[in-house]
């Protein structure tokens, strides 16, 4: 699992890379210059900040690197090397011979990326198409999803049913007998699933644009 003091690792590696200080970077990308400062990243209350998707998305921009060069970055600790974790677009999950019924990826038809730091090796990522997941998620958005991984309430989760729609939402409630999703995009409805017609739930442990 990816920690919090990981992915700021990678930012000050990537400014360093790029012959930037931490602000250098968030000035460069057109970030305020204190966005990545060490200050930022735990409240006074003592809440992990983490840095948003966007603001990876905008230093990726500004330098030229990818995703996978930024999670290159990532090392030191008990996090494991990169291995390949399977990816295929958002559309493509809701057809036959993607997934198991466990929902643990499965068939030959998967592209790879790169991805460290992903200790659940039934982890796969998804590619977003189209605007029903704004403002959270934009059209080419990558996400990891780790079906391993314990879902709780507020976590981001992808769900597919047994009439193959998939979907990415916020967990709002669990029970017995239904799942409550809360949606992304404010013109879409928020969605209470029977149990009975649910295949499987996984969480979103990683975005990035």
């Amino acid at each position: 699992m990816l920690k919090h003091t990981d992915i700021w690792k990678a930012v000050d590696r990537l400014a360093t890379v790029h012959g930037l200080s931490a602000s250098g970077l968030a000035k460069k990308s057109g970030l305020d210059p204190t966005t990545f400062n060490k200050s930022k990243r735990v409240t006074r209350e003592g809440k992990l900040r983490w840095p948003s998707t966007e603001s990876i998305s905008k230093i990726l921009t500004a330098t030229g690197a990818d995703l996978n060069e930024f999670m290159s970055y990532i090392e030191g600790g008990d996090s494991p090397s990169p291995r390949n974790v399977p990816v295929i677009g958002f559309a493509q999950a809701g057809r036959e011979g993607f997934f198991d019924d466990a929902g643990y990826p499965t068939g030959g038809s998967w592209d790879e990326i790169a991805f460290p730091g992903m200790t659940d090796t039934h982890a796969f990522a998804l590619e977003i198409s189209g605007n029903s997941m704004e403002p959270v998620l934009r059209d080419g958005d990558l996400v990891i999803v780790s079906p391993d991984a314990g879902v709780r309430r507020g976590d981001r989760v992808v769900v597919k049913t047994t009439d193959g729609e998939v979907m990415a939402k916020t967990l709002m409630r669990k029970t017995a007998q239904n799942v409550v999703l809360s949606s992304f995009h404010p013109d879409h409805e928020d969605r209470t699933i029977p149990i009975k017609d649910l295949i499987w739930i996984a969480r979103i442990v990683w975005a990035a644009q």
